[in-house]
């Protein structure tokens, strides 16, 4: 358990990835399952939780017509205001990945909730599969908010494939990348035995000097099966887990955010200030 002197110091903080089976469209079994996961947590002191992609809802709808059931707005939908009463409660943070419905566009979106409500959303920037045929491409960019014990930022499971996701993060000092994702086992190239997922998230964290906070789901829907696997990863590799490929649980970590921020691989060499943006920054489209 973390003390109260080292939460009042700032340098601490416990979070945790909250691994479950979503039913597809059953959005209040889904929602009161969440909720359930996410009290165990707060039960072991966590401030910070993530739940999996499309939490609430499902994964694997056939088209937009069936999809826009599970939509809600963000904020004020029943979802987001459910989560706002659990955090208002327990004193802490969430992030989970919903469907929002802007208008008649359909998003696949990250929310932050906090003590005192709503904080903020991410949509999906990166679109997979099934996603471009249902959701629009994220429009909202990269933002990063400020909470009492860092700074995070949010991506959506194929969002950690491009490494400019997390190196946009890592450039405005975010300290925790929260993931809500729905990994897809892929035989021969990506499963529970063998993650590439996990190991590219891992590569994110490493290479960034960032925390990444990976939270998946488990189960098979419509002949797709997820990979479980929910990790918490950073500069040496696993902080915590990988939880297994069926489980449901909560995967517990307590994360030092003042030597996260050091960011040295030697006593000379800083991730940050060892790029070379006189040479490939320009060339990157990122400028000076």
């Amino acid at each position: 358990m973390v003390s109260g002197k080292v939460e009042e110091r700032g340098d601490m903080v416990r979070v945790a990835a909250v691994q479950f089976e979503p039913k597809l469209g059953e959005i209040e079994r889904n929602t009161q399952k969440m909720i359930e996961l996410i009290n165990q947590a707060f039960d072991q002191q966590a401030k910070l939780v993530v739940t999996p992609e499309m939490a609430n809802c499902g994964y694997v709808f056939e088209n937009k017509e069936e999809a826009v059931q599970c939509a809600e707005a963000v904020p004020g939908g029943p979802t987001v205001m459910a989560l706002e009463a659990v955090a208002a409660k327990r004193d802490g943070y969430i992030v989970s990945g919903l469907m929002e419905k802007d208008g008649d566009k359909l998003y696949n979106v990250a929310v932050l909730v906090g003590p005192k409500g709503y904080i903020g959303k991410y949509r999906k920037t990166h679109l997979w599969d099934i996603d471009k045929s249902l959701y629009e491409p994220g429009d909202l960019g990269f933002p990063v908010f400020d909470l009492p014990f860092g700074r995070i930022g949010m991506s959506i499971c194929y969002d950690q494939w491009f490494p400019e996701v997390s190196r946009i993060y890592a450039m405005q000092g975010v300290d925790i990348i929260c993931n809500p994702t729905n990994w897809v086992v892929i035989p021969g190239m990506a499963t529970p035995e063998n993650p590439s997922w996990a190991f590219i998230a891992m590569t994110q964290a490493h290479t960034n000097g960032v925390y990444m906070l990976c939270a998946d789901r488990v189960g098979t829907e419509r002949g797709t099966t997820f990979g479980g696997t929910s990790c918490v990863l950073g500069l040496p590799g696993f902080v915590a887990g990988p939880l297994d490929g069926e489980s449901e649980g909560v995967l517990i970590s307590d994360l030092d955010i003042a030597a996260g921020r050091v960011r040295m691989l030697s006593a000379v060499n800083h991730l940050h200030s060892d790029r070379r943006i006189d040479l490939y920054d320009q060339q990157l489209g990122y400028g000076k």
